[in-house]
């Protein structure tokens, strides 16, 4: 049995003209003879009835009185209504479907709620059904717990439940379909010749989603990684089968990565620097234990002598400075910042990529806050207002326009 996992986002749902688009989609997998399971968001963005964030709003968001387990039983609804839309869709053009929860497809997952981790994916019945059926269309975001309870998986899911399904599937291809044209060299939005990518590795497309990318979320790509399925990033709107993302050789076994030695530019905003005195390795201690405990991620973190930087999320400046002071370290905060991030297979042991990002940046007058870089990454943070003129700047001085 051939099977090909198909996951469409809110955007690819949201109403019955891009709903037919999708469609479109899976009768081509259908014509190539493919079983398909259809794994969907719930429909739209925030504002439309039955989106995440409409739905948090029901119960006062942030301020409601529900306990996590509670707000996962609001929240699988909308996954639930869009798999239900999608197969009634399907029964109406003549193709045998059936519409199943996270749960019932084997999603089970920890008992993390509106965060959890999916801990086993038991197919078998979602394999009987398609015994019978053409297409599966299974509620995304969602899984259940061995108790039983209803649980989301948090930010992205549904691209982890594509992943976790076409792993145990053992799919020929898992598609993420979004309304871009795979996955491309930088924000369309800032850099105006971004171009799409017909290839990239796991690792590639991982850190380009770490680093703000948003076409698809890492936890899917690594969880396709561990079983080497072949991902494609399309867009819902074209024919085109988009970005494959796969492991750095080809079915040659050959794949020149110095060929490409930068694959994309991405960028985070809304963040806030922290520069904090420690004249000492116990204040340095300090710093750190007051903001885990306080369950703060940081990221972008400098460690000297005297002296400790990191950045967090706009949100949480007011909390971190708080908290600081609170315990008499000496703090200093710069608002507005972004991070910028230079990715690619092709830096590793490559000198000069460093000399190439500091010198446009400085072509630019843009002052470089931080940076740090790994094997494959090369971050920088820089003022907001900077941001695009920065990522533009990077873009160009890779030559990432050139095909």
């Amino acid at each position: 049995m051939k099977i090909i996992v198909q996951k469409f986002g809110g955007t690819s749902v949201q109403n019955e003209k891009i709903r037919l688009m999708a469609f479109n989609h899976i009768k081509n997998a259908l014509k190539d003879g493919y079983k398909v399971v259809v794994v969907v968001s719930a429909i739209g963005r925030y504002g439309d009835p039955y989106a995440t964030d409409t739905l948090l709003e029901l119960i006062g968001a942030k301020d409601t009185k529900l306990t996590a387990r509670e707000q996962d039983t609001l929240l699988s609804v909308g996954e639930t209504i869009s798999a239900s839309v999608f197969t009634n869709m399907l029964r109406e053009a003549d193709i045998k479907a059936e519409a199943f929860s996270g749960g019932q497809a084997g999603i089970i997952t920890s008992n993390n709620h509106l965060n959890a981790k999916i801990t086993e994916v038991d197919t078998k019945r979602l394999k009987k059904a398609l015994e019978t059926l053409d297409v599966a269309v299974v509620a995304g975001f969602q899984g259940i717990t061995e108790n039983g309870d209803i649980t989301t998986l948090g930010r992205g899911g549904s691209d982890t439940s594509a992943a976790a399904l076409g792993v145990s599937l053992q799919a020929d291809y898992i598609d993420i379909f979004t309304d871009v044209d795979g996955m491309m060299t930088a924000d369309p939005r800032i850099v105006e010749h971004a171009r799409s990518l017909p290839r990239v590795s796991y690792n590639e497309v991982s850190n380009m989603a770490y680093q703000g990318a948003k076409v698809i979320h890492p936890r899917a790509v690594e969880i396709a990684m561990t079983a080497k399925v072949p991902m494609r990033i399309r867009s819902t709107y074209l024919e085109s089968t988009g970005t494959l993302v796969t492991s750095l050789a080809d079915d040659s076994g050959h794949f020149d990565v110095k060929e490409r030695m930068v694959t994309g530019v991405a960028h985070v905003t809304n963040l806030t620097q922290i520069f904090v005195k420690t004249d000492t390795v116990k204040a340095q201690q300090q710093t750190f234990k007051i903001l885990a405990d306080a369950g703060i991620s940081l990221d972008f973190i400098n460690i000297s002598t005297d002296s400790v930087i990191f950045t967090v999320p706009e949100e949480k400046r007011r909390v971190v400075k708080q908290l600081l002071e609170e315990a008499n370290l000496q703090t200093t905060v710069r608002e507005d910042c972004a991070k910028v991030s230079i990715v690619g297979a092709g830096i590793t042991g490559v000198p000069g990529v460093t000399a190439k990002i500091v010198g446009a940046l400085s072509e630019k007058n843009i002052p470089i806050l931080q940076s740090a870089d790994s094997h494959t990454t090369i971050w920088v943070l820089v003022r907001e207002e900077d941001l695009i003129s920065a990522v533009n700047a990077l873009h160009d001085v890779f030559c990432l326009e050139i095909k």
